[in-house]
């Protein structure tokens, strides 16, 4: 069987997110796929090219106002023409996201990455974790602390850096890439047997 190829087609504003998609690369990696970080609004033909060859795309992006980036919002339509050839049907899909506040609409950004990736016929790879810190016996420091299920999803404060990206929501992150990467070698051994 090939490695899988993952691409995390991000954008960070501040730094936070690119925390993220480290943490999801590293995943990624741990499990044994070929990992590619792109920068959406530095994007090249060959990153491209990348992107149209991955078994797995990842999305990125802080949300901003309720939603993702305007940067990433640029991509996801520059993104039209791979839709009208349907370069990325049956491939897989997961994203993530950051912001300031606990919740902070980022369920939108989620929704908004699912939506993309539906609308392109890609399968969409949820977190695939149970919540965590939400008991009396829970700690901000479990994986899923925040309670997402579409993705990863984390809080970082606004008057901090990149460095102040919670050590959990970093986990999850790398949980995220992990889970991605497994999902993509159970399809690639799918299509091999059918």
């Amino acid at each position: 069987m090939s490695t899988p190829v993952v691409s995390i087609a991000y954008h960070s504003g501040f730094g936070h997110t690119a925390v993220l998609a480290e943490a999801v690369r590293a995943g990624a990696a741990d499990a044994g796929a070929e990992v590619h970080l792109i920068k959406v609004d530095e994007i090249t033909d060959a990153q491209w090219e990348t992107l149209d060859r991955s078994d797995a795309i990842v999305f990125g992006s802080p949300t901003y106002m309720g939603t993702a980036s305007g940067a990433f919002h640029v991509f996801a339509e520059t993104t039209s023409q791979r839709w009208f050839g349907r370069a990325w049907q049956d491939k897989l899909a997961a994203g993530f996201t950051n912001s300031a506040s606990k919740s902070g609409d980022k369920l939108h950004t989620l929704q908004f990455f699912q939506t993309l990736a539906a609308q392109h016929g890609m399968h969409w790879v949820n977190l695939g974790l149970l919540p965590g810190w939400n008991s009396s016996t829970a700690s901000e420091n479990d994986l899923n602390r925040l309670g997402f299920f579409a993705g990863a999803a984390a809080q970082s404060n606004n008057d901090q850096g990149p460095e102040g990206v919670h050590k959990a929501d970093i986990a999850t992150a790398e949980h995220l890439g992990r889970r991605v990467a497994q999902t993509a070698k159970t399809f690639a051994l799918g299509r091999a047997a059918a």
